[in-house]
């Protein structure tokens, strides 16, 4: 059986090599790169200057922002591993900063998502605010029956 999947795959592999390639069909179009000349400087005799000066000399710019921060992990990591003694230490920094903040962070910020759902669902039509009142309005405007309040039932 294993000879004949073998055979299967080498003949579908040699029937797809080109034995005799077309220089006509078989090579990449040719593209502005392809004639490419270096640049010669001329001297223009014109007495108009056709270059604007903002291109000649560019007014600097002055920067706003402070630099980016290096947030690639290999630099985040080699630091944080820097002042471990042994290869357990390394292994515990690894574990704790690949492993279990990630998933503390997970947890923590699933049941913050939980609570606020579990809270606003109550609040959603008895708040006072005015999305409430108009969440009520409009629900009164197309005939729809406000929910019940889970407390009086």
């Amino acid at each position: 059986m294993a000879d004949a999947v073998a055979n299967i795959s080498s003949t579908i592999q040699s029937a797809s090599i080109n034995r005799h390639p077309s220089p006509d069909h078989d090579l990449n179009p040719s593209t502005a790169a392809s004639l490419k000349q270096p640049v010669s400087p001329t001297i223009s005799t014109s007495s108009k200057s056709t270059i604007p000066r903002y291109t000649i000399r560019p007014s600097p710019r002055r920067s706003h922002l402070p630099p980016l921060p290096d947030l690639r992990f290999e630099q985040s990591y080699l630091a944080s591993i820097r002042n471990a003694e042994s290869y357990w230490g390394v292994a515990w920094i690894t574990w704790r900063d690949q492993v279990m903040l990630p998933l503390i962070q997970g947890t923590l910020w699933t049941l913050a998502l939980a609570g606020w759902r579990y809270w606003n669902r109550g609040v959603k039509m008895q708040g006072v605010s005015i999305g409430a009142r108009v969440r009520r309005w409009w629900w009164g405007v197309n005939g729809w029956q406000l929910p019940k309040a889970e407390g009086s039932g």
